[in-house]
């Protein structure tokens, strides 16, 4: 079989690396799978867009009047402040998909240190809301989000529809990278 058949580079064992004309581009060839080399793509497109995506959730809440917050502060201050109910602790890291329930802990102190999220006990239960001031900085995020973010989508006519689609897709694979990360703790733990 020849290296194009394979993929593969010649006089190496490393798979192609870039996109269109059959190369991919990837993060560390050395992890790339001759049966997903795609997965290499997504993973790379994932650290990619993490990062941007953080940087952004930072800022636009800078401009929004909190400069001060990072990216677990801004993601915690949406669930809490979502669907105007009060949550727990263990209701939160559930559904932001965080083990780490002291990471989410630090989060909800520095939001009510600013104001932003209040803690109210119901009997033994904990939950947390967001205030005036936090539902007020959503608002504000929104307003910045619609304006960068939101005209320059449409501007650029990407189709939302499949940014949609893709939601669900990164979703199914979340789920799958869970699952390994199970696995993984379970057999080689």
């Amino acid at each position: 079989m020849s290296d194009e058949q394979t993929g593969k580079t010649p006089n190496t064992s490393e798979p192609r690396a870039a996109t269109g004309s059959g190369r991919r581009i990837v993060a560390s060839t050395h992890l790339v799978s001759e049966r997903a080399a795609e997965l290499s793509e997504f993973e790379f497109g994932l650290i990619i867009a993490g990062h941007a995506f953080n940087r952004w959730m930072v800022r636009c809440m800078s401009a929004a009047g909190y400069p001060d917050l990072n990216p677990m502060d801004v993601i915690i201050l949406h669930t809490v402040n979502n669907k105007a109910r009060d949550k727990k602790l263990a209701d939160i890291c559930f559904v932001l998909n965080v083990e780490d329930t002291h990471v989410v802990n630090y989060a909800l102190k520095r939001l009510e240190e600013r104001g932003l999220v209040i803690r109210t006990k119901k009997g033994k239960e904990v939950f947390f809301l967001a205030t005036d001031a936090g539902r007020d900085a959503c608002m504000r995020y929104r307003a910045v989000r619609e304006e960068c973010l939101i005209e320059a989508c449409v501007a650029m006519g990407i189709d939302l529809r499949a940014v949609g689609a893709l939601s669900g897709q990164l979703r199914a694979l979340s789920g799958l990278y869970g699952q390994g990360a199970r696995a993984a703790s379970v057999l080689y733990e």
